[in-house]
């Protein structure tokens, strides 16, 4: 860590003849009750030949202060625009849509409009989900006991069931069904397209008057009070139009502040906006710390010829180590899809082991190359998983909102399935909001009132 006076920094750089500043930024900070400046410069050498600069030598934590200081002298001076409702929830993915349809539901049956916001920032509904899950349809039936004459996207039954453990990079041998838990079995499940599915609740919400606005990202949340009075009032979007130096552009415009009444945050995984909430609330004291892994999936196109619609067939060992938590699937989806994937824990004990190679090492064993062999990938992606179960979900409700979905850890580590307890905790939010902002009484945001006071 430099602390160099400003003089000394000019006469330095000075000295060097190849080098040009390309950038300065004076920022204050305050550590230990003592106001401390520190200016960076970014230098380069003739040639585009990048030279470390000053600014890659402090710790990242300083780095950090310095831009959220930046990126605060740089938009807070002027007020944001202000939209409010009755119920915010941010994220369109199973849990937040579930939620988003329960309340107008029960806004239905009591003949109490409400106004409910989704934001979801993927450009479309669906477009952050990766695809290819083995769905429980319980809380779907309970949303929505009519889906099928809707319309769902719900079209492969699970017809069999398989469980290999791969000894090596041409061995294996199946665990006979008998010997396996009943939380594997899948008989009654679907293999879907995730993405698919939300979408259609996408539609389904708007159908009820849920207002989704995508492309559009929660970058900060809103708190009010302090204290024990301290709540979530809802969220703003970021400010466009900034350019990389921290600059307003010619298109810059300030965010917009989303208030709500109640806001449910329904991230998904390691959500930022969930994260400031659980540390501002302190919503992990108590609890066993959330444990995380990685999960890797593509979707293949292959000749029907070769499609076993409804297999489940999931595996564990080669080519992951016994220092190594984790385990592949593979799923048949009519008409000619192939779901493939792998999910590694990250407290994988190698350093150098890489879970997209392992991924890639594990579609060479026979029983799985079988299954792809003269077909395409088609799509692929990435995801973070909680896998610290029941026992490391924090607490779910605190001032003006609740957690909801992934953003909590509602993933059955036991089932391996997550979307069907994602669906239920919005629909359980959903109805515990409806009460609460019942039982608070005032008029309404979508009647035109100011919503009785504070959140619940």
């Amino acid at each position: 860590i430099i602390w160099t006076p400003m003089r000394n920094l000019r006469i330095s750089l000075a000295r060097s003849a190849k080098r040009t500043v390309s950038s300065a930024r004076l920022l204050s900070y305050n550590s230990c009750n003592a106001q401390r400046r520190l200016q960076t410069f970014t230098t380069f050498a003739a040639g585009q030949q990048r030279h470390r600069t000053l600014w890659d030598r402090f710790p990242q934590d300083v780095l950090r202060v310095a831009r959220s200081t930046s990126r605060a002298l740089t938009t807070t001076t002027e007020a944001r625009e202000v939209m409010e409702y009755d119920v915010l929830i941010v994220g369109a993915g199973p849990a937040g849509l579930s939620a988003a349809i329960r309340l107008k539901q029960i806004a239905s049956q009591s003949g109490n409009d409400l106004s409910v916001c989704v934001i979801e920032k993927g450009a479309e509904v669906g477009a952050h989900i990766i695809s290819g899950n083995v769905f429980e349809p319980h809380a779907l039936d309970e949303l929505i006991p009519d889906w099928k004459s809707k319309g769902a996207p719900l079209k492969t039954e699970v017809s069999q069931d398989s469980f290999l453990f791969l000894t090596g990079n041409e061995s294996h041998f199946k665990i006979p069904q008998m010997l396996m838990p009943a939380s594997l079995d899948n008989h009654g499940n679907y293999i879907i397209s995730l993405g698919d599915l939300v979408r259609w609740l996408g539609t389904q919400a708007e159908e009820l008057g849920v207002e989704i606005y995508t492309g559009f990202a929660a970058a900060e949340v809103l708190y009010g009070g302090e204290g024990s009075a301290r709540a979530v009032l809802g969220v703003a979007t970021g400010d466009v139009g900034v350019g990389k130096d921290g600059a307003r552009k010619d298109t810059f415009a300030r965010g917009i502040e989303l208030r709500a009444r109640q806001t449910l945050l329904a991230e998904g995984c390691r959500g930022s906006c969930s994260e400031d909430v659980m540390a501002a609330m302190a919503l992990r004291a108590g609890r066993p710390p959330q444990t995380y892994g990685i999960g890797l999936k593509e979707v293949w196109e292959v000749d029907p010829a070769r499609l076993r619609p409804g297999l489940v067939q999931h595996s564990v060992g080669w080519p992951l180590d016994a220092q190594t938590y984790g385990g592949s699937f593979m799923y048949h989806m009519a008409p000619d899809r192939v779901l493939v994937g792998m999910v590694v824990g990250l407290d994988y004990k190698n350093p150098h082991l890489s879970p997209y190679y392992e991924f890639q090492r594990w579609k060479t064993h026979p029983e799985v190359r079988k299954h792809l062999e003269g077909g395409r990938c088609v799509s692929y992606g990435a995801r973070a998983l909680n896998e610290g179960g029941l026992q490391s979900i924090p607490k779910l409700t605190f001032p003006g909102g609740a957690l909801i979905g992934c953003s909590a850890g509602f993933v059955n580590v036991a089932k391996i399935k997550g979307t069907h307890t994602a669906m239920k905790s919005g629909i359980v939010a959903a109805e515990s909001v409806a009460a609460a902002l019942a039982e608070q009484g005032g008029q309404a945001v979508a009647a035109g009132g100011g919503g009785g006071g504070g959140p619940p």
